[in-house]
């Protein structure tokens, strides 16, 4: 490995941009002990709350919505862009940032303009195809653009140069043995050893569809034996659950430990973003995705390669009802051998080492700049 005195990280707004940018962090950390590692982030984003609470050095600089389309006279004109860009390379002066390394979210925009006006080596780390505006624009201005999935290099032109590293989780979840954690999670949550756990998440902000389809097919799951821990999500309002189950039905606010409810888990029933699909993925979980339905698919195409290789399934948002849950969620929920198989799939299929893939190609990219 070449070394790294000072890194830039960039990268906000959502969980999706954030959570990588994190576990990468961690990684080099855990290499360069001595690194100095700054992150940009904007005033209104998710990166507020999560990353000074990991311990990061949080420099919060102005980020602006950019125009869906991408061309140069998008940076030529707005002076504000300038202003922001301007901002980032005082921070990158005063850091001596050895590189830049972005994981999209419109903060990414600016460190990526002051880096290539410095000459400081960028790598760009996108997950979903197509990529997210912010990270088009950088790919602009560097070559060195890596992925999360395999998939992705093949269903878009701009990244079909890029090279697939996985992407970064936490060591909390790539060392998470499931099998030995189970009996503590179980014990944990207040469910039973003996029978079946279906895991319900809809990402950090939660999603109000899959909780009222399931908390409505509550005593339907209960009668066939299916156990729930269900993850409300932080902006979601409440839901009703009978209290007179015959088996438990545990709601959680909030889910800080994930793996906790992965070492529960038979079953996932998810959104398909694409960290859920990482983590599901590298922890070999089968999963029902029911990808968010307002947005330009992304998250479908997230899940469908899990779903050929045999680890998973997909289901449309408008399609998930208390009937579908009780006609395809239990059968599955209950068949030991094809959950075992749907787990086996979707592990060869994830990965575990995206944060030490990515620190190597972020150092190639800093030993090729020298």
């Amino acid at each position: 490995m070449g070394s790294l005195r000072s890194v830039v990280l960039a990268g906000g707004g959502t969980g999706g941009h954030i959570y990588p940018l994190l576990a990468f962090a961690d990684a080099v950390k855990r290499h360069f002990p001595d690194v100095r590692i700054t992150t940009l982030g904007s005033p209104q984003g998710m990166e507020n709350q999560l990353i000074p609470a990991a311990g990061y050095d949080l420099r919060v600089i102005p980020a602006f919505q950019l125009p869906r389309s991408v061309n140069l006279n998008l940076i030529r004109t707005p002076d504000r862009m300038w202003k922001s860009a301007h901002a980032a390379g005082k921070i990158l002066d005063e850091v001596q940032a050895d590189a830049v390394v972005g994981f999209g979210g419109y903060v990414s925009v600016p460190a990526y303009l002051a880096a290539w006006r410095r000459e400081v080596p960028i790598v760009i780390h996108e997950v979903n195809v197509p990529p997210g505006v912010a990270n088009r624009m950088g790919m602009k201005f560097t070559k060195n653009v890596a992925v999360g999935f395999p998939q992705q290099p093949q269903m878009a032109e701009s990244l079909k140069d890029a090279r697939v590293v996985g992407v970064p989780l936490r060591t909390a979840l790539t060392h998470l043995d499931r099998a030995a954690l189970r009996p503590q999670a179980l014990y944990q949550f207040g469910l039973r050893p003996d029978l079946p756990v279906l895991f319900v998440s809809g990402g950090s902000s939660g999603a109000r569809t899959i909780n009222l389809a399931v908390a409505a097919a509550a005593k339907r799951l209960a009668h066939a034996g299916v156990q729930v821990l269900h993850v409300q999500g932080g902006r979601n309002d409440p839901f009703e659950v009978p209290t007179d189950l015959p088996v438990p039905y545990v709601v959680v606010p909030y889910l800080s430990d994930m793996q906790l409810g992965y070492a529960a888990a038979d079953l996932m029933l998810c959104r398909g973003g694409a960290i859920t699909v990482a983590e599901t993925t590298a922890l070999g979980v089968p999963a029902i995705y029911v990808p968010y339905p307002f947005s330009n698919q992304e998250q479908t195409r997230n899940a469908q390669p899990v779903v050929q290789a045999g680890g998973g399934i997909l289901v449309d948002n408008g399609d998930l009802t208390p009937e579908w849950i009780e006609q395809n969620v239990i059968p599955l929920a209950r068949d030991r051998h094809r959950l075992a198989a749907m787990g086996h799939a979707a592990s060869r299929y994830g990965r575990r080492d995206g944060d030490e893939a990515l620190l190597e190609f972020v150092l190639e990219a800093v030993a090729k700049a020298k």
